[in-house]
């Protein structure tokens, strides 16, 4: 392997894999403590002091904190109403089991504005919730209706470990599907500068891209956005299908089959496209 440390570029010969940032290798092949002793020797400064300069750009409130419904009855609870049997039932329908229900404390509703609807929380990093998501499993014309929170959030943080690849998906249920490290982007897309692209590019995190099919536009817009940025991306073979439709050995052989995106290799293909 050649490493330059001027620059931070280095290549395997062996397997011919490349990159421009000296970290990702210690990333992958260190331990906790040889990770922060390189940040350590390279002078970076405390991700809260990046925090904090990205919130003051941003002009935004530093912490976002909501009350889940007065009527939100946990499913996590081993005494339940016993009309619990519909929530179940769906949730069952979508390969939602006691064990996701679990992680992703989930609830519902059998009163009041969010009647009839799953409940699924996100938590920051401090335990506290800042957001939820309320689908309809009784038929609703409406399918979700969530709160009147800003989605300018990293969903669920509280359990992402920025040291490990994520999956980007669209939605919770997408997530829940995906499994471990998996972030809903909430949204039609994802800016860069929102907190979810920040924390991202803070952590220079390796990106798994897994939108939907009909989202080819909005996956390709946010794969150029990081490509600027020099992370680590790889789009994971989703052709017609959603992910939340997929089963949990299904999406893990389609993230095994992914393929990274290199910068040169994105934008020449884009080009050929247009001619």
């Amino acid at each position: 392997m050649s490493v330059n440390f001027a620059n931070g570029f280095w290549k395997c010969w062996v397997c011919d894999a490349r990159g421009k940032n000296i970290y990702r290798i210690v990333r992958k092949f260190g331990n906790y403590q040889q990770r922060q002793k390189y940040l350590e020797l390279q002078g970076r400064l405390d991700l809260n002091e990046f925090e904090d300069l990205f919130r003051e750009l941003n002009n935004e409130e530093e912490k976002q904190q909501i009350d889940l419904p007065e009527e939100f009855i946990s499913l996590c609870n081993k005494d339940l109403p016993m009309d619990t049997t519909d929530a179940f039932r769906y949730l069952s329908s979508r390969g939602i089991g006691r064990r996701e229900i679990l992680k992703w404390k989930i609830g519902y509703c059998k009163e009041g504005r969010y009647a009839g609807r799953i409940i699924i929380p996100s938590f920051d990093m401090e335990g506290d919730c800042n957001y939820f998501i309320a689908r309809s499993f009784v038929g609703h014309q409406r399918r979700y209706l969530n709160p009147p929170a800003n989605r300018d959030i990293v969903f669920n943080e509280l359990m992402i470990d920025w040291d490990e690849p994520i999956v980007l998906v669209e939605g919770v249920f997408d997530a829940i599907a995906a499994g471990e490290n998996a972030i809903p982007i909430l949204g039609s897309t994802l800016r860069e500068r929102s907190r979810l692209f920040q924390a991202i590019a803070l952590h220079d995190t390796p990106v798994y891209m897994a939108l939907d099919g009909d989202a080819e536009k909005k996956a390709e817009w946010i794969i150029k956005s990081m490509l600027k940025y020099d992370l680590e991306v790889f789009k994971v073979p989703i052709d017609d299908e959603d992910v939340s439709e997929m089963g949990v050995e299904e999406f893990k052989d389609r993230l095994f089959n992914s393929r990274q995106i290199k910068n040169e290799m994105f934008f020449f293909e884009k080009m050929l496209e247009n001619i």
